[in-house]
């Protein structure tokens, strides 16, 4: 394909794409705002913490630049993907007010070019916003009419942190909401040229297209919080394991093993809020949301259930551990994470804490008060801890030998959320308390056997 392409918003979604596009042979053009992430664009340097990012940026050399012109970008490009931040709105929505200011940039540009230019909405929004406001910025600012003089299409990506650009090369499926047919087709081909797999396509209008995004992930949390419900039954039945349990239910084609570990509640930037959004769409429509709303309540009940049960395990005044801040490994991010819910709820009791993450930024413990300590490596948050909670499986702490994890008089408990440490059960001076097992469960069978009457 010889099209030029340009990416509006360089952040850990955008710098991953506009990298992966010009890795894969497209000439692209990043911009944004931040003055500092186009220098160290231009430089070959990534300006976000994401794997693999440096390599992708030495791959992309000669075919990615950055520049902080919407405008000129737009204007010495074909396609434009906008992939700014939509943040939450009180009522669960999604704000436009970093897309619009966007659109009337882009629009201005296109004032000026005779030729057709696409533009690609990636950042989540609502249903009605793409054809909506979106479309009504973009014909206003270029006095020229979409679908005919410029085309639009929303598609957004489904990528996790962590593993963005293998997530963007290899999509299980593309998404594409479209003005017309011709716009579609010219998105489809492009990825056609920067995926490594073939994946399936789905074209459709601009709502179907956005009801879709956030559908899929509402249904994944839902299927998440399954696992976790499963978790929670299995801890209450002596040689119950969830992971026997889920990994067989996997095996049933209208079920599928993804998402299916039993664990603690989900969080990220994106699972979350999409799931709010949903039942916010709902309840504007006065269609309802209960199991979307069941699954937010479900999830968020799981934070204070978890420092409940690591309370039991702890001495009046002793000091709790927590490993792992980010919501899951490879990744910065903390927004909404388990780790850090814990340490906020375990700190409002005035719990002793000390916690630890390979990347998750000490910032992040200041609003906690002085009973949160930044450990600084993990040996030393278990060696100040009487109770240790595995929130986040980094690949780092399974190195750890069992010898760091042992405590005598009494030992040390180790609150394991992802079933990441089996060998330590096994360790002297550990008590191992494995979540979604009833290793630790009372005899039940009278009970069951009585409630089964």
């Amino acid at each position: 394909m010889n099209k030029a392409v340009s990416v509006i918003g360089l952040g850990k979604l955008g710098t991953p794409m506009a990298a992966a596009m010009a890795a894969r042979g497209l000439r692209v053009v990043g911009v944004d705002t931040d003055e500092n992430k186009v220098k160290l664009i231009n430089e070959c340097r990534p300006p976000v913490f994401e794997p693999g990012l440096p390599h992708t940026l030495h791959l992309a050399k000669g075919r990615l630049t950055a520049t902080g012109d919407i405008e000129e970008a737009v204007r010495t490009t074909q396609i434009t993907f906008i992939v700014v931040a939509t943040p939450s709105e009180p009522n669960g929505g999604f704000s436009i007010k970093y897309v619009l200011p966007v659109c009337e940039a882009v629009g201005r540009a296109l004032r000026s070019k005779s030729e057709f230019h696409l533009v690609c909405l990636t950042s989540t929004v609502l249903p009605g916003m793409t054809g909506g406001p979106v479309w009504e910025a973009l014909e206003r600012a270029s006095g020229k009419q979409g679908g005919r003089d410029f085309g639009l299409c929303y598609s957004p990506e489904f990528i996790a942190l962590g593993s963005v650009i293998r997530d963007f090369l290899n999509p299980d499926f593309l998404l594409i909401g479209e003005s017309d047919p011709t716009s579609g087709e010219l998105l489809e081909s492009l990825y056609n040229v920067v995926c490594e797999n073939h994946p399936q396509v789905a074209r459709m209008n601009f709502v179907n297209a956005e009801i879709a995004k956030l559908a899929v992930n509402a249904y994944i949390t839902t299927k998440i919080s399954f696992a976790n419900m499963l978790a929670r039954i299995c801890e209450q039945l002596p040689q119950a394991n969830v992971d026997v349990v889920t990994n067989a239910i996997g095996l049933d084609s209208r079920i599928g093993g993804k998402y299916l570990k039993g664990s603690i509640s989900y969080g990220g930037p994106c699972f979350p809020r999409d799931n709010l959004a949903l039942t916010c769409l709902a309840h504007e429509l006065g269609a309802p949301a209960d199991i979307a709303e069941a699954t937010h309540r479900f999830n968020s009940s799981q934070i204070s259930w978890l420092a409940d049960m690591v309370q039991q395990h702890a001495a009046p005044g002793e000091t709790i551990g927590i490993l792992g801040l980010t919501y899951k490994p490879d990744t910065d991010v903390v927004e909404q994470a388990a780790g850090i819910l814990l340490a906020q709820e375990l700190a409002k009791r005035d719990v002793p804490l000390v916690v630890f993450d390979p990347k998750g930024p000490r910032s992040v413990c200041a609003p906690l008060g002085d009973r949160v300590r930044f450990a600084a490596s993990p040996k030393e948050c278990i060696a100040l801890a009487g109770v240790v909670v595995l929130t986040t499986p980094w690949p780092e702490f399974a190195r750890i030998q069992d010898i760091e994890w042992a405590r005598h008089n009494p030992p040390r408990t180790v609150v394991d959320c992802w079933r990441a440490f089996p060998h330590l059960s096994a360790a002297d001076g550990v008590r191992y308390v494995s979540l979604g097992t009833g290793s630790t469960a009372p005899v039940r069978s009278a009970a069951l056997t009585a409630a089964s009457k």
